[in-house]
């Protein structure tokens, strides 16, 4: 049994007439009778009893017109979900994305965006630090990430740089270093710091880490280690000790917390969108088109 089949016998079973079923179907006359003859030789009964005009749909033929139908209207309803899924317009798209770059800024607005332009496609969020967010593209849990300090010439991934986020000091309102107008990082030697793990990010780490040496802070006394910035702001909010963020932490900042300037501390952190290169979703693709078309990134770019 083939869908022209069912085609075949709905137009018969509506019209009730083999001439304007032909018709309707374009399709020739003698051809249309074969068919319907071929479906009631397979399922084992008559489907239509025939009259001297025209035809009349039997008791098992008007049962089996309502499943046609419902068969007809779900492979319809399917090849229409596969188009638009094939055009971008419905789907699933996972995107990561770090807890403090998504208060403000491209991550925000390219979740905005992609609602309002693809109301039928489902958007899957999910928290994850940078280093969980490349293991989960490479893995093919993610579509794609918005992750810090990605290395360029990656064989399995593609990225574009979004931004640059400036690193600031988080420090417990009231802390000694808030009364110091121009913070240097020498003036951090005493300081306690919580701080994240190498294994979080080593890159990043050793770059932080070379920094202060370079500004005399040589070996910061570490008395707590936090995986996540939400947590190292929490302690920081304790007042177990200071900590380095990434800038746009000032848009969502505990109350307790002061974020300070620091005169001659020089590290940017490179701040990207990455998914993998043999990811060949539509919709993958329309985000990232879309993102690199925010002003904010296509100025980014431009410059």
């Amino acid at each position: 049994m083939e869908l022209r089949h069912l085609r075949y016998f709905v137009a018969v079973g509506e019209e009730q007439h083999y001439g304007r079923a032909a018709q309707r179907l374009h399709v020739a006359q003698p051809a249309l009778s074969r068919q319907i003859q071929d479906l009631e030789d397979e399922i084992g009964c008559r489907l239509f009893d025939r009259l001297p005009r025209g035809v009349k749909i039997s008791a098992a033929g008007k049962s089996f017109l309502e499943d046609a139908r419902r068969i007809l209207q779900q492979v319809n309803e399917a090849a229409a979900r596969a188009g638009r899924v094939a055009r971008g317009q419905s789907g699933t798209l996972r995107v990561g994305f770090t807890e403090t770059a998504s208060w403000h800024g491209v991550v925000s607005d390219s979740f905005r965006q992609f609602r309002q332009r693809q109301p039928d496609a489902e958007l899957q969020l999910n928290p994850l630090s940078s280093m969980e967010q490349a293991e989960a593209i490479r893995a093919g849990r993610l579509d794609a990430g918005f992750v810090f300090n990605m290395p360029k010439g990656d064989r399995e991934l593609d990225q574009v740089q979004v931004d640059w986020h400036n690193l600031v000091l988080a420090a417990p309102k009231g802390h000694p270093l808030t009364k110091i107008k121009k913070l240097r990082l020498r003036d951090m030697v005493d300081a306690d710091f919580v701080w994240f793990p190498r294994r979080q990010s080593p890159a990043y780490y050793d770059r932080l880490m070379r920094e202060c040496f370079r500004g005399g802070l040589k070996s910061p006394r570490i008395v707590q280690e936090a995986a996540d910035q939400a947590t190292l702001l929490s302690l920081v909010t304790c007042r177990l000790g200071v900590t380095f963020v990434s800038e746009p932490t000032r848009w969502r900042c505990p109350a307790g917390v002061v974020l300070l300037p620091v005169m001659d501390l020089s590290l940017s952190l490179p701040f990207s969108l990455v998914w993998r290169k043999d990811n060949t979703s539509p919709l993958l693709a329309k985000f990232v088109a879309d993102v690199k078309l925010l002003p904010e990134v296509a100025t980014f770019i431009r410059s």
